[in-house]
This record gives structure tokens, sequence and C-alpha cells, in this order.
């Protein structure tokens, strides 16, 4: 089965109220639970609690941005010392910054939470922010390393995008990281934790799209650094970011949180570039490109498709694009590393060409 036709089934089965997409053979079952035992002592627990980062930022003269976080420990900023040093007040600081606007941030998340929690936090965040402007949400870890089935994880989550899209409440959703990037994590469980993972982002990614939400892939944690530099990127704990790991994860965030809430930036009103791998297409395969292109952004059109809503990918890191040209400015054909072209016809693209053009599994 394509990975654009799991997440689609993942996607359903959570609209629906199915089950059973996430279940493994009891052999699988019995090594991951042996494994799983190994990386908590690995990984341990060294910290005892995440910094507060809520409050005010900015002083701008405009009208106040109220600005809410929900999600688990990564969106609360486990792994740093300071409140300054989190994805949210890095993106709060940002945001009053560009609009000239205090930013009034609330962080509700928790430290372990799973997607099933998050229906809880929305009924702790109606009761500080009846009407938020725009919602962060970063979540999906703890339901793959606590084996959740995806639909009911990607259930939760689309349940917790719709209240807030009822509310008016713009919703940029970090989905689930690439697990395969953990080093303490033994192998054959960080290769299944790392397909489990991007299964559920990219089910997390059809199902936020069809709700009205928009989502930022967060991938392999955002780039090769983490492989690269994972003293750096990674905090003591080897598992959760660092101050500069959650730097890189905000940076990735910021651009579609600042168009959400319709702020000028350099992407506002441009077409997709089909020379970045852009494009217009049905949600689920614009979901499994963007799993496999971190930084990548998602968001539906009013359009329908055979295949349900189409969407928009939108890759919102910067990067330079490559010198294709054969000397005439013209793209030399045999060239295929500006990326993929986005299918808008519906068609699935081969797991080859995806591993091709990545240079990840797919």
């Amino acid at each position: 089965m394509g990975r654009a036709r799991r997440a689609r089934r993942i996607a359903a089965a959570a609209a629906y109220g199915g089950g059973g997409a996430g279940a493994v053979g009891l052999a699988t079952y019995g090594l991951l639970a042996a494994e799983a035992k190994i990386a908590r002592r690995v990984v341990g627990t060294p910290f005892e609690t995440a910094p507060d980062d809520s409050g005010r930022y900015g002083h701008g003269f405009g009208d106040q941005i109220d600005l809410v976080v929900l999600g688990d420990s990564s969106a609360r900023g486990l792994g740093v010392d300071e409140p300054s040093q989190t994805v949210g007040a890095i993106v709060a600081g940002a945001v009053a910054a560009f609009s000239g606007r205090p930013v009034e941030l609330t962080n509700l998340a928790v430290v372990g939470a799973q997607s099933a929690d998050l229906d809880g936090q929305v009924d702790q965040l109606w009761e500080r922010v009846e009407y938020p402007d725009v919602a962060i949400i970063m979540v999906g870890v703890n339901d793959v390393t606590h084996r959740i089935d995806r639909s009911v994880a990607v259930r939760h989550l689309a349940m917790a995008v719709n209240r807030l899209r009822e509310r008016g409440t713009e919703v940029v959703v970090g989905t689930c990281p690439d697990l395969g990037v953990i080093r303490p994590v033994p192998q054959p469980l960080r290769l299944i934790a790392q397909r489990w993972s991007r299964d559920l982002a990219a089910a997390q990614t059809v199902a936020v799209v069809e709700q009205g939400g928009r989502t930022v892939s967060l991938g392999d944690l955002l780039g090769p650094e983490f492989l690269e530099s994972p003293t750096v990127m990674f905090s003591k704990d080897q598992f959760h970011p660092s101050p500069a790991g959650y730097a890189r994860a905000a940076s990735a965030l910021l651009p579609s949180v600042l168009d959400a809430l319709g702020q000028t930036t350099v992407d506002t009103g441009r077409a997709p570039d089909q020379r970045r791998g852009e494009g217009v297409g049905p949600v689920a395969v614009a979901a499994v490109r963007a799993v496999a292109d971190p930084g990548t952004e998602v968001v539906g059109t009013d359009e329908v498709g055979l295949r349900g809503r189409l969407a928009v990918l939108l890759r919102r890191h910067r990067e330079p694009l490559p010198d294709t040209s054969d000397g005439d400015g013209r793209a030399d054909p045999a060239d295929d590393s500006a990326g993929p072209t986005p299918a808008s016809d519906g068609q699935e693209e081969p797991a080859a060409d995806v591993q091709n053009r990545t240079g990840q599994p797919h």
C-alpha cells in the first residue's frame, strides 16, 4: 500500500470511528516492548520540568494577538533552561516584531501528552482565552512511543482542530517528527518508529487540512544538522531538542503562523513554484511529500477533486534553487535535483521516485 493511500486510510478511519490502523503482530509487539525499555534507560529523564513561557511579548500599539500553544513536551519546551528558548516564545517574539503588535502567549502544552489529551487542553484554553487568534499544536511523538492506534490519535487531533476553527482560530500543526533520528533508540525499533511516525505525520496532515487547519512538516527535526551535530541540536537527554533545535523548529513554523495571521511575508500571494517541488494536488499526496521534505507547509484550497480536498504544498524553508541551466537559461531535463513536480492529476508518486529525489527512504 502506498504511503499516500495509507495516510488517507488512517485519516478516514479517524473520521468515521474506525480503528486497527496501528495494530502490530504479537512478535513485533514483544520486540518493541523489550527495546523500548532499553531506549528509556539510555534516554533517561534528566529534566524535572519545562520553563513557563506564557506571557506578553512585544510592546506594539496595535491590538493584542492571542497566540496559544498546545501539545506535548516539544510544545512545552522540555530540554531548555530559559523561557525565551521555547518554540512558543521564539514565535511570539517574532510575530510581535513583524506585526508591531503585542502578543499574549498562552502555553497549555503538557509534558508526556498524547493526542487524546488535546481535548482537555482546549477545555482549559476556553477558560483563559475565549477567542484565540492562532494556535500552534505539536503532538504525536508520545502516540508513537506508546503504540497508540494512529487512527485514534489522528481523530483526537482532528477534533481539537475542529473546535479551534469553530471559534475562528487559525491553526498551525507541527506534525509528528521522524523518530528515526533518535540515536538511543536501537534497531529495528528505530526503523519501525520511523515508519510509524512518518505515517502518523502524513495522516495528521490529511485530517488537519480537512478541518481547515494547516500543517508544517517537522520531519527529521528539520535538517541534517540533527544527524550531523546531535550534541548541538539535542539536549542532554539525547531525545528532546536543545535551544538550537527548538529555534530551528520555530523558524519553520513562523512563516505559516505569520501567513495565518494575514501578515505579509516573502511567500504571501505567490503561486507554487514547481522548481521547488511545490504545487496543488490531492491532500494525501501533498502530505506524503511534506513528510519527506521537512519545513514544508500544506494548506487546503476550496477545490475538491476525485480524491477529496485539494491542497497547496509550499516549501517555506527558503533554500536556494539549484543551478540546472544548460547555458541558455533552460533547465536540463535530465537533472531532477530541483525536486519533484507535484502531481495535479491525483496520481501517487512511486516510492522509488520519492526516495531518489529526497535522499530519504519512503
